[in-house]
Order: C-alpha cells, then structure tokens, then sequence
C-alpha cells in the first residue's frame, strides 16, 4: 500500500481518504480502550551496576560488573518466583558473556558484545524492535549471532569484527498502543545517541560502525539519526521512520532499507497524524522511491526472518558492515 503513494488527483483520492479515515478509527479505538494482556511483568531485581564508562583498557571490568549483576538478578528473580527469569540472568551471568550494560528490572534492559570490541575494525549495532526485553533476548541474541559469525567468516584476512546486541530501550508491545506512536522511540533515541559516543571512547574513530536496525527500532534508529557517529544505517523490515525522505534524517551515514517479501509490515499505512497529543504512524515507506534510501534485496523472508542464516538479507547486511557496497544486491 505504502508503494502506491502519489501526488493527489484522479481517482486514488477516495481510497487515501478511506485508508486514513481506518487507521484513526483504529488507533483510537486502541487508545480509548488498551487491549487486555499487553501489559509485561514487572521482575524485581538490584539496580544495575554502575561501573565507570568502558575504555579499550577497561572493558573486562566492565564485562565482569555487569555480569556478578546479572547473577545478583538471577538470585532476586528465583526468591521471587521468576524461574524463567531466573534461568535467562544465570545464562547472562556466564563467564563468557560480555555484556556493556545489564538491567534487570521489568522487562529488563542489556546490551552483549560478541567479538574482540577492543581491536574491531568492524562494528555492526542491532536495534530491536517491539515485544524484545530480557524474557525474549534469545531470539534477537540469535540475529546478533548469526550476524557475527557471518561476519567472522567472510572478513577479509585482517579484518576483525564484532557485533553489539543493544536492547538499550523498554520495547513496545505489539499488542498495545504504543508500538503505533513514535513515544517509546522519542524516550529511546538519547539512550542510543550516549551508547553510540561510548562506544565510539571504546574503538576510536578508525573503526567503521553500521546501525541495523529492525521494525520498531527503525524509528528509534531515526529519531537518534543526526546524532550517531555511524557510517551505514540499515533500516529492516520498518513500518516508516517519522521522517518523509532519507535526507531529512541528517545523518552522515549511509541509509539503507529492505523489506521481505513475505512481511506484513508491508501492508501497514504509511501515514503519519498528531492524534491526542503523539504521533501516530511513521510515514513515508522507507523502500519507497520517495524515501530516498538504497534498497537492497531481502529474498523471500518474513518479518522476523532479516537475519536468518542463509538469508539475501544477511548476506546484503554482512556486505554493509563489512564495507563492501559494491555487493550489495538491490
């Protein structure tokens, strides 16, 4: 739908005004009644570590604060009756996880390092989207994985890599109101602008670093855009970013879009309308002409599937990271 948008006139006028009339009968329908069970679980846990902001020289004993953190959590969670929750903290308490930010509290927060972050010359950060907190980190960590060994593979000799799972922001639900509004987004950006400058203190300014950023976190991505120190921003499988053209995100970076074949997301209004007090809708379709992106090729996959192994999309995202432009298939 977000493909057929155009300048007005003929006989498409009718079929924007009934596309408009729906979706704000729909959101305000969700905003006037929240729907029942999108609420998440509130899991007591200790306040997060506070160790000072990582260096090159500091990063294991930043690791090891927010592990013995994320131990303390898993002990909090099971007096508590959390055994999910529990058992999720212990995995992250492990000694070989290497993690640059623990929160365990509510859906909890946390942001793991795979790689030698020290010495990167590579950098890729993943952005998730909606329903992602700790008691659903697995499935993004399985993305940042892949993503990562990809990486390691097919780097050119001298080349190190490293991949940065950041769920820096409490996601919206899917089921809810929020993931309609670019709220959460605006609360999430400065978090993500602050990571992006320490991370930069961490591998310096030679290292090149690429912002991929899926569905919801696409508008988080945008809304920190003029900010970052980045040098490729791939927006995937995204609903719009609030912003009407590429350039209107002021960044330095590079942006790239893509869309599946087989993802809903496709099928979303791209619309956008102040409606008690937020914004509602993200805009303009970020793999449409009119976005101004480069689009690269997704295959077949659905909303979940960007960083399948095996996948166009991350063949295409690997190319990104790894500076290989010219490989990227469109």
């Amino acid at each position: 739908m977000g493909r057929r948008r155009g300048p007005d006139g003929g006989g498409r006028a009718p079929g924007r005004r009934w596309r408009r009339g729906v979706l704000a009968s729909l959101v305000a329908c969700a905003v006037a009644v929240p729907l029942a069970g999108a609420g998440r679980p509130r899991v007591p846990a200790p306040p997060p570590a506070a160790p000072a902001p990582p260096t090159a020289a500091t990063l294991e004993a930043t690791y090891a604060a927010h592990r013995a953190n994320a131990g303390a959590a898993a002990r909090t969670a099971a007096a508590h009756g959390h055994r999910e929750r529990a058992a999720t903290d212990r995995q992250l308490a492990a000694p070989e996880r290497q993690l640059l930010a623990f929160d365990g509290r509510g859906p909890g927060l946390v942001t793991e390092v795979l790689g030698d972050l020290a010495h990167a010359d590579r950098v890729a950060v993943l952005v998730p989207g909606s329903d992602t907190g700790l008691d659903t980190y697995g499935r993004f960590r399985a993305g940042a994985l892949a993503l990562h060994e990809r990486l390691t593979r097919e780097a050119p000799a001298g080349t190190r890599t490293a991949v940065v799972a950041w769920l820096g922001y409490e996601t919206p639900g899917t089921v809810g109101t929020a993931v309609a509004t670019t709220d959460r987004a605006e609360e999430a950006a400065p978090e993500l602008r602050a990571f992006i400058r320490e991370l930069r203190a961490v591998v310096g300014r030679g290292p090149r670093v690429s912002l991929l950023c899926h569905s919801y976190g696409s508008v988080v991505c945008a809304r920190a855009a003029a900010g970052p120190d980045v040098d490729d921003l791939a927006l995937v499988g995204s609903p719009g970013t609030g912003a009407d053209t590429a350039a209107a995100l002021r960044t330095r970076a590079r942006v790239w879009a893509a869309r599946g074949e087989d993802d809903w997301v496709e099928h979303v209004p791209h619309l956008s309308a102040g409606l008690f007090g937020t914004t509602v809708g993200f805009g303009t379709d970020p793999v449409s002409p009119a976005f101004g992106a480069r689009v690269f090729a997704a295959g077949d996959g659905g909303h979940s599937d960007y960083f399948t192994p095996g996948s166009a999309s991350l063949a295409n995202l690997t190319r990104i990271v790894l500076g290989e432009t010219r490989a990227v298939t469109s």
